[in-house]
């Protein structure tokens, strides 16, 4: 790797850093670029090098949290006694992370506001491959009916999703969160066989 690139590497680490901190503290609106690049070391020209803007960069830290919280979820499925009840957990584990400030704000409030449609974001694209995986071992175990792969896929991330973007937006998320936890198992629960 050249100097340069490892440089650029390095500012790109700080850049997201700096911008985790902002965002959570700020908000997207909020955040000042100069206070952030500062808090980095930096110069706005290494962030509109390394983001194009301060959109890019939001973007950056969503899909860095948004790796976090699946893998969050995935250890937590991956404890669980068989791979039905890890499906369940990894869900719940998911929704859960809403409850988390700096989560709220970043992934579940200012990102969808700002980068818009979540399930269509890079990170939901891994999500949902993981989930496919899943889904089709529980078919071919006869756990599940035997749906579409993709579609059942689809609908239990869209579910997780949505669950966790409604505790997020509530005025009121640690009451919201057991009733969107209860209606994702029962949702779920449909595609046994």
């Amino acid at each position: 790797m050249s100097k340069r690139s490892e440089t650029a590497k390095k500012n790109r680490i700080k850049l997201i850093a700096a911008g985790r901190k902002a965002f959570a503290e700020h908000g997207y609106a909020g955040a000042s670029m100069d206070e952030l690049t500062a808090a980095a070391n930096l110069t706005r020209g290494a962030l509109y090098h390394s983001f194009g803007d301060k959109r890019g960069l939001l973007a950056a830290v969503v899909e860095q949290m948004d790796f976090e919280m699946a893998l969050y979820a995935q250890d937590i499925g991956a404890r669980a006694e068989d791979d039905w009840e890890g499906l369940l957990a990894e869900g719940a584990a998911y929704i859960e992370k809403a409850l988390d400030p700096e989560v709220q704000r970043i992934v579940l409030l200012d990102g969808p506001a700002v980068l818009g449609d979540p399930s269509q974001w890079p990170s939901q694209s891994s999500c949902l491959q993981a989930t496919m995986k899943i889904v089709e071992k529980l078919i071919s175990k006869e756990v599940l009916k035997p749906v579409d792969v993709e579609a059942a896929a689809r609908l239990l991330n869209s579910a997780a999703l949505n669950a966790a973007l409604w505790v997020a937006a509530s005025a009121a998320p640690k009451k919201v969160l057991p009733k969107a936890i209860e209606a994702f198992r029962a949702l779920a629960t449909g595609l046994l066989k």
